[in-house]
């Protein structure tokens, strides 16, 4: 077991608020009102971790903290039962680690190695995002309110224009029927292991996907790490699609022109080499999450997992 004393815990639990919270605080907000933003929103509803639990810092599974009853008062998020308390120490308590979590740990790893694995193909210019509007009227386009760069049969003429090539499935799923004979792959849900590769905006977003559907053994720092990149990874994406958001300050990535591409190409290598190094760090962690000790896991039932997913 890793101590971290309560300075570092405490420190890095502060850095993790610096990252989440006002984030998370504004989506709140907005719901509450009925209000969309265009960017920011996908953060929260396409990934689907709340809020609340974006914002509750926890520790990673073999982390053990120095804790005090005041510390339990402030973040009562670990008085739960998968988290043990002894001695003035807590950490995650592996009997908590349910079956169903170790073998998806197992699944990330496989599919963090894999991606890690190939080279990316930085050779897509964020054309999913048009391929979403591609030959759809005014009524179909799903961001209602936010005009489109071009008209429509520019934009069609555009999109036929250069190879369509996505390689992710969640991506490919929401092209019009119209624009997916146009892709160069046809992207499944199982083949998913197959094709994701380095270079893709979504493939290196959804890092915050997988890590917060381990929450809390992969712990906080990781999954604030993971969202903070998704949201510069959701920023380049909604600038370089066809949707006019300048008046929100999005200046936008005109892939539609060479010095475009271009430049979307070079925000895509930096954001994917940014996203390797926690590619690496959360296959680790699900390798290790995937050696927990299988017998403890079974010493919880069905209902028993059922009931700590509601914490």
């Amino acid at each position: 077991m890793t101590v971290w004393d309560r300075a570092e815990w405490r420190q890095r639990m502060q850095e993790h608020a610096v990252r989440v919270a006002a984030h998370a605080d504004a989506f709140v907000d907005r719901r509450s009102r009925g209000a969309k933003h265009p960017v920011h929103d996908f953060l929260f509803t396409y990934y689907s971790f709340a809020p609340a639990k974006l914002k509750q810092w926890v520790p990673p599974f073999g982390v053990s903290l120095e804790i005090t009853a005041d510390d339990l008062a402030a973040c009562p998020w670990l008085q739960s039962e998968r988290f043990i308390c002894e001695g003035g120490m807590l950490h995650l308590d592996a009997r908590r680690f349910m079956p169903r979590e170790r073998e998806f740990a197992t699944w990330v790893a496989m599919l963090c190695a894999r991606i890690l694995s190939r080279p990316g193909r930085f050779t897509c210019y964020g054309l999913h995002e048009w391929a979403m509007v591609y030959r759809q009227s005014a009524q179909q386009v799903r961001h209602q309110g936010y005009e489109l760069r071009m008209p429509p049969q520019e934009l069609a003429a555009f999109v036929e224009s250069l190879p369509v090539c996505c390689s992710h499935y969640d991506a490919f799923r929401f092209f019009t029927p119209d624009a997916r004979p146009l892709n160069v792959l046809q992207p499944t849900l199982d083949g998913r292991p197959d094709l994701e590769q380095a270079a893709c905006l979504h493939a290196n977003m959804d890092l915050y996907k997988w890590s917060s559907k381990l929450w809390p053994w992969t712990g906080s720092d990781l999954i604030g790490a993971c969202f903070e990149l998704a949201l510069m990874g959701r920023d380049l994406d909604m600038r370089a699609s066809p949707y006019d958001l300048s008046a929100m300050g999005y200046v936008p990535v005109r892939i539609e022109t060479p010095e475009g591409r271009a430049q979307y190409e070079q925000e895509q290598r930096e954001l994917a080499a940014r996203a390797r190094g926690l590619r690496e760090r959360l296959r680790a962690c699900c390798e290790s999450l995937s050696h927990i000790d299988h017998a403890a896991a079974h010493l919880f039932t069905e209902a028993d997992e059922g009931a700590l997913r509601q914490i």
